[in-house]
């Protein structure tokens, strides 16, 4: 098979890396001192301690100043072990430049972030690996009180970050860069130094082994091209930079689609994922021990794992242990009509919302999917069918169980009306796809839109755990003991 242009510069940056040998990394802490680091603002913030650098006091950044490159680094790998107190906010800023006050507004910031919910009545969703404001990870992969190990690498206009090994970001910047939203006006690939974040008095990192490994400067971008940018590109980075959780949390691996190939679009649209798999007596998960064994197969995969019940009776399939071991449970009311004749459409839909109200009092599920949808011989009569009085059971009954309402892609529902009716009476909003294989995998182009009409912000949306506590946890007597 010929190599194509992007296989071939693909190769080439991994030749490039493979010329640097193991040992070229380079320590910049030297475990005993802040020699070669340079701290900003409230300077008595930052010590040594137990041969780690280590934040504790207000707001302080921790630049490295020191002779390794001439404190200038354009491509680079960096590794770091870093660990967290409980509620520590913190990061690791590269391509930036000393400043003495504020956060720095120069170059990337890559999240320290695993149990700091934010200041006053803003609760931050962005979790440790996010690459700041671009490409954003909400799922809590680290624990607190531990060490883990963080590697940042650049090549070219390729940003990858890993924890512990595993890559939750693989970002590449488009030429002209989008910059996020906000006062880093100069958060775009270029080159500098690196900075530890202290960010608030009551964070506490510590940072260990921090070294670097000075790649070339003229390192290709691998894998090619850059991404073409359009509207829903800016959006995805600039409704993330507003904190709006950028998770499609309704991904199913089936019809030709793998989890390499879900993660690789997952990364590249900037979109984290959930992926569910389907529990009941005919799907994939029909007990106890194929649920664990599917969950065992995900272990360390960059995704939320979540449970999609299948038909009425999936509460006798597993027990309340099993279904905890899920981040959440999604499910739906869609019927088995959608070839058949509908005689009495308003009969048809009153069944409709009595079944949808029963599962969402009765079942523990935590998104109500595919909310609204009808079969397609009725679909057109959507806004006729779904009255005032219809939707607002629904919302009510959602609202009143804390469950949250999916905008699903796929389907592009529910409408608007639907949508300004479940905010205004204070329910919570999950993206959803429900694909049928990897070409009903988009861009949440319908999601984006509705946050736009509705004027949708952070504070609407579900985030697992977040919001209430799960539903297994709340009304788990409904699964087998």
């Amino acid at each position: 098979m010929p190599a194509t242009r992007r296989t071939f510069l693909g190769a080439l940056a991994a030749s490039s890396l493979a010329a640097v040998a193991k040992d070229d990394w380079i320590e910049l802490f030297d475990g005993h001192t802040l020699n070669n680091w340079r701290p900003s603002e409230n300077k008595n913030s930052w010590s040594v301690r137990n041969r780690a650098l280590a934040a504790d006091g207000p707001r302080s950044h921790l630049f490295y100043a020191g002779p390794v490159h001439g404190a200038d680094f354009r491509n680079f790998e960096l590794e770091a072990e870093v660990l967290t107190r409980p509620g520590c906010n913190s990061g690791i800023y590269f391509h930036t430049r000393y400043q003495e006050t504020d956060f720095p507004y120069k170059g990337f910031e890559v999240q320290i972030n695993n149990t700091a919910l934010g200041e006053g009545r803003y609760r931050e969703r962005k979790k440790t690996g996010s690459l700041y404001g671009v490409r954003n990870i909400y799922k809590q992969f680290i624990r607190d009180d531990q060490w883990f190990k963080m590697h940042i690498a650049v090549r070219g206009k390729n940003v990858q970050v890993r924890l512990n090994g595993m890559l939750v970001v693989d970002y590449v910047e488009p030429t002209p860069p989008v910059i996020p939203d906000g006062p880093e006006h100069e958060r775009f690939l270029d080159h500098g130094t690196f900075a530890l974040q202290g960010h608030n008095d009551g964070s506490k990192p510590f940072f260990r082994s921090v070294r670097v490994r000075p790649l070339p400067d003229d390192m290709p971008t691998p894998g090619g091209a850059a991404p073409t940018v359009d509207d829903t590109f800016r959006e995805i980075i600039n409704i993330g930079r507003h904190n709006v959780p950028m998770v499609d949390y309704h991904v199913h691996l089936k019809n030709g689609l793998t989890l390499e190939g879900a993660l690789a679009k997952s990364r590249f649209d900037g979109i984290e994922y959930g992926i569910a798999v389907n529990a009941g007596s005919l799907s994939q998960v029909t007990d106890d021990a194929s649920a664990e064994s599917w969950l065992r197969s995900m272990q360390h995969q960059p995704v939320f794992l979540a449970m999609q019940a299948e038909g009425r009776e999936w509460t006798r399939v597993l027990s309340r242990r099993t279904a905890g071991l899920f981040d959440y449970i999604v499910s739906d009311s869609m019927t088995s009509t959608d070839a058949g004749e509908i005689p009495d459409t308003q009969e048809f839909m009153d069944t409709l919302v009595d079944r949808t109200v029963r599962m969402l009092e009765h079942e523990p599920i935590d998104i109500y999917a595919n909310p609204t949808y009808l079969p397609p011989q009725i679909a057109k009569d959507y806004d006729a069918l779904w009255t005032e009085r219809r939707m607002k059971k629904v919302v009510d009954t959602a609202l009143r169980n804390q469950v949250a309402i999916e905008i699903n892609n796929r389907y592009r529902i529910p409408s608007a009306a639907f949508i300004q009716m479940c905010k205004a009476a204070g329910c919570k909003f999950s993206f959803g796809s429900d694909n049928l294989g990897a070409s009903d995998l988009g861009r949440y182009d319908y999601g984006l839109e509705m946050v736009r009409a509705c004027k949708l912000d952070w504070q609407d949306f579900f985030v697992p755990g977040a919001w209430t506590a799960r539903a297994v946890d709340r009304k788990g007597d409904a699964l087998r003991p």
